[in-house]
């Protein structure tokens, strides 16, 4: 992963050091187990565990140097492993295991610990959302469908509609947390030919992992769910970057991204205040959605087991959790500091001059006996008065003598205000989840 997008915590999750430490883990839990289990003397592994071996740049070193003559990096990191034990017990490291043992069980260990950062990161998001939906709350603005003038809406809804989204997805990325925190510890083709049932148990409890039915393999479908929870994640990101960037057009000029001091928006146009971060986040979010497909094709793999799955996955979950990451804790960065322009926003509902009330006029012509069709061509033509300039929705339907509705009446029919009063449905759907209060 590029600096630039790259993150220390995730990369921590996925060095090269790291990955050895995990596989150290579970070569040694093995061993307890196998002494706790009565397959060998119980006193062996206590000699291994009592045994500090530091995985470090001169471990990693070392087993990248041997991998150079075993052409497999799991058998030359045993080899390293047991030589820094002065032990007989080292000979029982990897005793009835076959490498995907390790390496799956590992990986489930690595993507668990990931999938928290990105949790971590998300709950804050969602709290922000959730905070800056009740400030705004009662800020009337345009509602937009097709990117054209709708009804009125809040900017407090179109908030708490993404905090909902938001929570929806840590409910996805916390099911494939636990759909991914599994091992295998099986065997070649995971049948416990050489290793029990109970040895796979009480190892992977030890590593707070529990175990599955597999082949040589643990299943990938569950790692393409890990990988399509990020994906909707970014995809969710993506709806509210794409729509800051519609409400910061000049034209628009509802919103604002944070623009920070000595800040500049163009190299040529001092006036750029671009919504840079925006469609950073927007880009990022295709590069994430990417993934989706390597991972499931990486589900089908020849019988028991082949090796097609490896080098996507040793790029793809590094570099989709790094992106994941970073989008969570910029975009939550972006609302927190987003810039709200509540008086454009009015005077953009204001310019339309009663056409967005369309509707709630259109319904109450029905309701005072006019039929569907025939109230639909009274507004309709109104509206087109309207459109064409010099008059209100309210003057073109009071000049029209098939309306019954009185002045008075259309002017409470054009009132926004009441929208603000009818959103306690929403924001008890909001309330339910918690957050920020």
């Amino acid at each position: 992963m590029l600096s630039r997008y790259a993150s220390e915590e995730i990369e921590s999750i996925f060095s090269d050091a790291s990955r050895m430490r995990l596989w150290r883990d579970v070569e040694l839990a093995v061993v307890w187990a196998l002494g706790e289990a009565g397959t060998i003397d119980r006193e062996l592994p206590r000699s291994l565990l009592a045994t500090e071996v530091p995985i470090d740049s001169a471990f990693v070193d070392e087993v990248n140097a041997r991998e150079q003559v075993t052409n497999h990096d799991l058998a030359a990191f045993v080899d390293v492993l047991q030589g820094r034990f002065a032990t007989p017990a080292a000979r029982y490291i990897h005793f009835g295991l076959t490498s995907s043992d390790v390496v799956d069980s590992a990986l489930s260990l690595q993507l668990v610990a990931a999938l928290d950062l990105v949790i971590d990161a998300t709950v804050p998001l969602r709290d922000t959302l959730i905070g800056q939906a009740r400030r705004y709350r009662s800020t009337l603005m345009l509602g937009r469908t097709h990117g054209m003038a709708a009804e009125p809406t809040t900017f407090g809804a179109k908030l708490a509609l993404f905090a909902l989204s938001t929570d929806r997805e840590l409910a996805r990325l916390r099911r494939a947390q636990e759909q991914i925190r599994v091992g295998k510890l099986s065997g070649a083709v995971g049948t416990y030919s050489n290793i029990s049932p109970k040895v796979e148990r009480m190892a992977l409890e030890r590593l707070g992992l529990r175990p599955v039915p597999a082949t040589q393999v643990i299943a990938r479908d569950r790692h393409a769910e890990v990988i399509y929870s990020l994906a909707s994640l970014a995809a969710t990101i993506e709806t509210f970057a794409l729509e800051i960037r519609h409400l910061q057009r000049t034209e628009v000029r509802e919103v604002q991204e944070p623009f920070g001091n000595g800040q500049k928006g163009s190299s040529a146009m001092p006036h750029k205040r671009n919504p840079i971060l925006s469609e950073r986040l927007c880009g990022m979010a295709r590069m994430v959605r990417a993934a989706v497909i390597p991972a499931l094709e990486d589900v089908a793999l020849w019988h028991e087991r082949d090796i097609s799955h490896s080098s996507v996955e040793r790029v793809m979950f590094p570099d989709t959790f790094h992106l994941a990451y970073y989008m969570a804790t910029r975009m939550e960065q972006l609302i927190s500091g987003l810039v709200v322009f509540e008086e454009r926003m009015r005077a953009n509902l204001d310019a339309t001059s009663g056409l967005v009330f369309s509707q709630s006029i259109l319904l109450e012509l029905v309701s005072r006996g006019m039929d569907r069709d025939g109230a639909y061509r009274v507004v309709q033509e109104a509206t087109a008065k309207t459109l064409s300039g010099g008059t209100s929705l309210v003057d073109a339907i009071l000049e029209d003598s098939r309306s019954p509705l009185a002045k008075e009446e259309l002017e409470q029919l054009v009132s926004a205000d009441r929208v603000a009063g009818k959103l306690d449905t929403l924001f008890s759907a909001l309330d339910a989840i918690g957050g920020a209060k």
